[in-house]
């Protein structure tokens, strides 16, 4: 996928996603409210709290429906609405265009909210990959504009930071899933300019921002041998250091997004596990013992 022509493929054939359902959880397309928005809503509703979740995809391929079973998990396990967003994707739509859909989302999903049963001052943002990239960076953008606030940040193995991109002592190193000459080629596509420049656009790269104060509470999870460890933990410190209360869940041996792609293995549960646990307290949900995660 460090080429053109094959993550034109890979975009290609994820557009041949099936729909996975999720027992005990309702999926509703909601084409007008944006493309590809997906609402996954619990039989058994035990709170009007929600999430606003953004998928992952190195800025470059992805699609909502990639994680229909981790939404779904979520929903059902705490009782809450998940509601997923689509948007463009780089080179043809770079920065600012993905973060702009994922704003225009979550300002949708804030004046819809009643209608969903979702109370709007009880949402949380979160996101996978790329989308935990954008999520971290959606968080601050709402908190500059003011207004009504994410309760917290779930953000899994996120991208944070075009400056890993230009180590090239790191491309010989094939980091399973997710490489550096891969990560280059999404931060390029999604800057439109080469990654680990002396500046870039605000809100285009995260671990770039110099004050992190305000920020809401966050979940953060990452794989210890994955190509994004240095840059979580980094972020999560800075995170700390600025006053932010941050969980952060570092995986002995896991590599990047294995949550995602090995759902069913006990390390994958486990970590998800806590995940659940760290969103249900910061929305105020009790999590359900009895529900699977």
């Amino acid at each position: 996928m460090d080429r053109p022509w094959s993550f034109r493929l890979i975009r290609a054939a994820m557009h041949l996603l099936p729909t996975t359902r999720v027992e005990g959880v309702a999926l509703a397309k909601l084409p007008a409210a944006g493309p590809g928005v997906r609402v996954y809503r619990p039989f058994v509703a035990r709170s009007a709290a929600g999430l606003f979740w953004i998928h992952g995809g190195g800025m470059v391929i992805g699609r909502a429906a990639q994680n229909d079973r981790l939404c779904g998990e979520m929903a059902r396990t705490l009782g809450i609405t998940v509601v997923s967003v689509e948007y463009r994707k780089a080179p043809e739509h770079p920065f600012p265009a993905p973060l702009d859909d994922c704003h225009a989302g979550w300002r949708w999903l804030q004046g819809e909210g009643d209608r969903l049963g979702i109370d709007a001052a009880r949402i949380a943002i979160g996101g996978e990959s790329a989308g935990g990239g954008l999520a971290a960076a959606l968080a601050q953008r709402l908190h500059d504009e003011g207004g009504m606030q994410p309760v917290g940040q779930l953000l899994l193995c996120p991208m944070l930071d075009d400056r890993t991109a230009e180590r090239h002592e790191l491309d010989p190193i094939d980091h399973f899933v997710w490489n550096n000459r891969r990560n280059r080629f999404g931060w390029r596509s999604y800057l439109a300019r080469e990654p680990g420049s002396v500046s870039a656009p605000e809100y285009a790269v995260p671990a770039r921002r110099d004050r992190l104060d305000g920020l809401p509470p966050a979940w953060m999870g990452v794989g210890e041998i994955e190509l994004f460890h240095d840059e979580v933990v980094a972020y999560a410190e800075r995170l700390r250091g600025a006053g932010v209360p941050v969980e952060l869940d570092v995986v002995p041996g896991a590599v990047h997004g294995f949550e995602v792609w090995a759902p069913d293995t006990m390390l994958a549960r486990d970590h998800l596990g806590r995940a659940h646990a760290w969103l249900g307290r910061t929305l105020g949900v009790d999590v359900d013992p009895a529900v699977p995660a």
